[in-house]
């Protein structure tokens, strides 16, 4: 069975939340429910459907998992997402907090060739405009090391890797504080109590401030992880 533009789409999101996971690649159909945004009724009879096709294994009590052919279908569907992104950003000139839905509409309509070329001149990125890491053409997913903001100790020197959230005004936020996927800062402080941050920019003369709940959806790493090489 050849799997449909909804079929992807939950392909993809599975994916993603296994990535971000780590260390399980089992992910709970709740959470899949709630990502998608839809009830879990939808979800256990598109899963039912994706079993069936060979894109997923389910186990009671542990999730579901995806099989190397649900892998790579997933992997197409998040390599041209993200370069849709890109080419809206870099070539169209979209701000990044405006391209994910416009993107999620593009790629069911956009042809490999396109995608190719697309990806040409957007100039052959290797992470979204988010930081989200981009699959090879062959299924090759770069490896990221990172970690979430709210969890690093003050001193530290480091990368914003990437930004875990689709809301469009928290991206703009994010993007009028200068917080974007490359930017150096150092962590100055943080409250006790998971109280607010203070952050400096490299080469800004000025302390950024931001709230713990919005910290824990950037993700940082060390100044040398964020060229991704594999």
């Amino acid at each position: 069975m050849t799997a449909s533009s909804a079929m992807q789409e939950y392909l993809a999101e599975a994916y993603r939340l296994a990535y971000y996971q780590q260390d399980n690649t089992f992910i709970s159909t709740s959470a899949l429910a709630e990502t998608m945004g839809v009830s879990a009724p939808a979800v256990t009879r598109m899963v039912q459907r994706l079993k069936e096709a060979g894109y997923l294994e389910h186990e009671p009590y542990r999730g579901i998992q995806l099989t190397p052919k649900g892998e790579r279908e997933a992997l197409s569907n998040i390599r041209r997402h993200r370069l849709v992104e890109c080419f809206l950003v870099n070539v169209m000139g979209f701000g990044w907090h405006e391209v994910h839905e416009e993107a999620d509409a593009l790629g069911d309509t956009v042809s490999d060739t396109i995608i190719v070329r697309m990806e040409d001149m957007a100039g052959y990125p290797r992470r979204c405009p988010h930081g989200e890491p981009i699959p090879s053409a062959d299924g090759q997913m770069p490896h990221v090391i990172d970690s979430p903001l709210s969890d690093s100790a003050p001193g530290v020197d480091a990368v914003i890797s990437r930004v875990h959230t689709h809301d469009g005004d928290k991206l703009a936020y994010l993007g009028e504080l200068g917080l974007k996927p490359g930017t150096r800062f150092t962590l100055v402080a943080r409250a006790p109590f998971n109280g607010p941050l203070q952050l400096r920019i490299a080469g800004a003369k000025h302390v950024q401030v931001i709230g713990y709940e919005l910290a824990g959806v950037l993700r940082v790493c060390a100044p040398d992880q964020f060229t991704l090489t594999s």
